[in-house]
């Protein structure tokens, strides 16, 4: 029987999979952790353990708290499968009330998430300089993961009062989590029956032209046009007056042009990766056609949505904010930025003819803000990466 759950519970993720795959398959590195986790929770219980620093050390024996939460409202002791959730680029602050509690209502399912070392309240120092990132990367986050699937199992056959008794366990992830989870699977297949990897960006990639591409296609012939008399229009605007260009924008401190092309691009990208292009292209259509100021009428856009409802704030393309190592506050920037530079970089550069965003948005700007921010010697080594993971010809299992 119990084979047979997991079977079916197997063919249930790997649907979810699909769905999730074809529905959300943009990525972008500025607001990779945007993507929403809700405002209902199963829980906000806070939960710690101490976990190991750096797991490729024999000699280093340094420890940190790391958060996490459990819900067992549905669990089906003793035998029930272990969903873990794991939580990305941003501060985790609980189980949300989504598809995996429906999930684990049907399946009998305990559901435990782990926060990102680093992130949220499980940061191992107070300051966030370069020299104290070093131990910020995806190989230290899925040891993390494996020695605490480890810990809560072994927790749980205490509860119980047995010994080497092994629960199914479920790994669940989106975007880079997602990454994380189908990583999990390659390189812990033992301590895990199976992993939902949604959106996931296993493939690292330098220069991300395709992004662009994609937003091009989705906005289709018109709104094409609009936004790319728009980028025009708003360089030329930059080189007479950048103060005023940027106020219009609400994004006046912003002081390294680069820094505001990337906000306007990101804006406009985001109306078609979360499914509002009308919100984008109706009033830029109809401004075109009316012979209204376009970079008036983006800018409202902008300020409205981008920067109103949609919640992001300019501070996150500041480069000096990405320069702050205080520990206190919301630091998700900074360390996702540290992830970029060293690890999967993304880079959203301008594609060389046909582009939506400014050519300024290059692969010198990324490389100067991972040396402005984080110093010399730091930059993605995506080959790396690749050869460690195997990009998208991961191994299935």
């Amino acid at each position: 029987m119990r084979e047979l759950r997991e079977m079916r519970l197997a063919l249930v993720l790997t649907t979810l999979s699909l769905l999730f795959l074809v529905s959300n398959g943009l990525v972008t590195s500025r607001f990779l952790q945007r993507i929403s986790h809700g405002s209902n929770f199963l829980t906000t219980d806070e939960l710690w353990f101490n976990q190991t620093l750096d797991h490729f050390s024999p000699l280093d024996h340094r420890k940190f708290q790391q958060r996490y939460y459990e819900f067992t409202d549905y669990f089906r002791l003793p035998d029930g499968p272990i969903f873990l959730k794991i939580c990305g680029e941003s501060s985790c602050d609980g189980i949300a009330n989504d598809y995996i509690g429906v999930l684990a209502k049907k399946f009998g399912a305990a559901v435990v998430s782990l926060e990102h070392r680093y992130y949220g309240k499980s940061s191992p120092f107070k300051s966030l300089r370069t020299e104290n990132l070093k131990y910020l990367s995806s190989k230290q986050a899925l040891s993390d993961l494996a020695v605490f699937r480890q810990y809560y199992q072994e927790s749980l056959n205490m509860k119980v009062n047995r010994s080497n008794v092994e629960n199914s366990w479920f790994f669940f992830g989106v975007s880079y989590s997602g990454a994380l989870s189908a990583w999990f699977r390659l390189k812990f297949p033992h301590l895990t029956c199976g992993s939902l990897a949604s959106s996931a960006v296993v493939l690292a990639v330098y220069n991300f032209i395709e992004f662009d591409h994609q937003i091009g296609e989705s906005a289709g012939a018109e709104c094409k046009a609009a936004l790319q008399e728009v980028n025009g229009l708003v360089e030329q605007r930059l080189a007479l007056d950048g103060y005023a260009v940027k106020s219009l924008f609400g994004a006046a401190n912003l002081k390294i042009d680069g820094d505001f092309l990337y906000l306007l691009a990101d804006a406009a990208a985001i109306a078609f990766q979360y499914g509002n292009p009308d919100r984008l292209c109706s009033p830029l259509v109809q401004a075109k056609k009316d012979g209204e100021d376009l970079v008036n009428a983006f800018a409202t856009y902008v300020k409205g949505y981008y920067l109103g409802s949609f919640g992001t704030n300019v501070e996150t393309y500041n480069q000096q904010h990405l320069k702050r190592t205080n520990s206190a506050g919301d630091t998700s920037d900074r360390l996702w930025w540290f992830q970029v530079c060293t690890e999967v970089a993304y880079f959203q550069v301008a594609p060389s003819d046909d582009s939506l965003r400014s050519s300024k948005i290059d692969t010198k700007y990324h490389l100067d803000l991972c040396k402005n921010v984080f110093g010399e010697g730091i930059y993605p080594d995506v080959d790396a990466t690749n050869i460690y993971y195997g990009g998208t010809k991961i191994a299935a299992f």
